[in-house]
Order: C-alpha cells, then sequence, then structure tokens
C-alpha cells in the first residue's frame, strides 16, 4: 500500500502574523508549525504502516523552507518527503494551491491521499476536496477515524453530532480531524535519519497537466480585499458603584446587547 500525506507548513500563529503588501501572508517572516489536521493525517497513515507496511510519502507546497516540515514527518516515521517549490507558485489561493498538488500528485503511485481537513491560516477545507476533483478519485471529508478493508477505506465521517459510516475503493482521498488520532512524537533516531536524508525538490516544470493559469497569484480566482493582524480592543468602560448599582448596571447593559 502506498501512502501519500499532503502536510501544509502554517504560521504558529501565537507569535503573531505579519502581511505582505498584496495581502498575502508573509510566510518568511513567521514562526512555522505543522498544520494539525495535516498532523492527524500523518499520524493515520503512520498507522497504516505499522498495521500494514505501508509507505508513506508526505508532499508539500511552499517556500524552500517547508522542507522542515517535511523532515518533521520524516523523523516521527514517514519513508519520503516531496517538496514542491517554485516563485511561480507563490501567492496562490485554494484553487492554485490543489491544481499545484493535483500535477505532483499525478507523478506519485497512491493508493490512499490523505490531507488535513483545513489548515490554520485559511479554515476553508477546500484543498483537499478539489485535488479529488482534479484526479478524479473519490473523496470522504471530516474522518474522525478510518481503517481498511480489503481494495477499500471504511471512514466515519463526522457530521453535526452523529457520524455517517462511509466506504470507498482505493485509490481516493480522506481529510482527516484533528480529532482523529493523538500524533506520535519524532524519536531520536528518527530525527538523525531525517537530517540525513534526501528531500525530493520539484519545480513548475515538473507539475504534470496543470496549465500556467492556473498556478500562483495570477491563476488564483480569489482575491484578498483587506488582511489585517488581530484587532486591538479598546480599554472598555470602567465604573465604581456600590453592589446594588452595579447590579442594575450589568444587568441593564446585557439588556441593551440584546443578550438577555
Amino acid at each position: 500500500m502506498k501512502v501519500v500525506v499532503c502536510i501544509k507548513q502554517v504560521p504558529d500563529t501565537k507569535g503573531g502574523v505579519k502581511f505582505n503588501p498584496d495581502g498575502t501572508l508573509d510566510r518568511a517572516a513567521m514562526m512555522t508549525i505543522m498544520n494539525p489536521d495535516d498532523k492527524a493525517g500523518l499520524e493515520a497513515a503512520l498507522r497504516l504502516k505499522d498495521q500494514y507496511g505501508a509507505e508513506v510519502t508526505v508532499l508539500t507546497m511552499g517556500l524552500p523552507k517547508a522542507e522542515d516540515v517535511l523532515r518533521e514527518a520524516m523523523a516521527m516515521g514517514a519513508d519520503k518527503g516531496v517538496l514542491v517549490t517554485d516563485r511561480v507558485l507563490g501567492g496562490a489561493d485554494t484553487w492554485a494551491t490543489s491544481q499545484t498538488l493535483a500535477g505532483a500528485l499525478r507523478n506519485m503511485d497512491y493508493d490512499l491521499i490523505i490531507t488535513g481537513r483545513q489548515a490554520i491560516d485559511g479554515d476553508t477545507a477546500q484543498v483537499g476536496p478539489q485535488i479529488s476533483e482534479h484526479l478524479n478519485i473519490p473523496v470522504i471529508s471530516y474522518a474522525q477515524s478510518l481503517k481498511i478493508d480489503g481494495d477499500s477505506v471504511i471512514v466515519e465521517r463526522q457530521y453535526d453530532d452523529r457520524y455517517h459510516v462511509l466506504k470507498a475503493k482505493m485509490p481516493c482521498l480522506i481529510t482527516a480531524l484533528a480529532e482523529l488520532n493523538e500524533p506520535r512524537y519524532m524519536t531520536p533516531g528518527g530525527i538523525f535519519d531525517a537530517c540525513k536524508a534526501e528531500i525530493t525538490v520539484w519545480g513548475r516544470a515538473d507539475l504534470k497537466d496543470v496549465e500556467d493559469s492556473n498556478l500562483g497569484l495570477k491563476g488564483s480566482p480569489t482575491q484578498i480585499a483587506k488582511a489585517s493582524d488581530k484587532v486591538r480592543k479598546g480599554a472598555g468602560e470602567k465604573v465604581n458603584l456600590d453592589p446594588a448599582e452595579s447590579v442594575d448596571y450589568i444587568v441593564g447593559k446585557l439588556k441593551e446587547k440584546h443578550v438577555i
């Protein structure tokens, strides 16, 4: 079994975010982490490796420093890493990103593709399903558990206060929730091996069956109208009242805001 996990290096929002003049994220200027949903998807693939001997390849698109997130994944147990990086791919929205990843995946052998449900820097949950459309394979999203049954995968798909049980024949694509599992830690030996491992690097020329008009900022139909960091809150209103007056004041404010 061959499993490809699409992972993304995302900004560590605890350290704040920075923007370019065109409204896109200045990724080079921010601390980064592996996207949480993607890490759960990676753990699911590694459990398939433990159980069935699956070969796990991690794929990412990003700046050259995104190699770090691939090495992290390999230190956790992934077998191979593929980085897609090229200046012409910068500024991509979900459409252009999914086109890029699909172009890379057409060069790879896979039975199962796993992506995270969504990335914390966009929260769109669009890229995984879009990849499946480009590759013309089934997709099951919002996976909270999965298991293999012969040449098929059975998934519990989260839905409101319940879940659906769905079965799809491979090859197919699964989008994973962070709640799918508890990802493992890197091991000392894994870190050592990952530091020595060779990362495959592809550029625009290596993407298969993708038009230039669908790549990068120019190929992105979604345009950012405005971007800003956290909105700073004002100092608020301070009052000095006795307990009885304070109760009346608070109740009055709650009624004013239609809370009660």
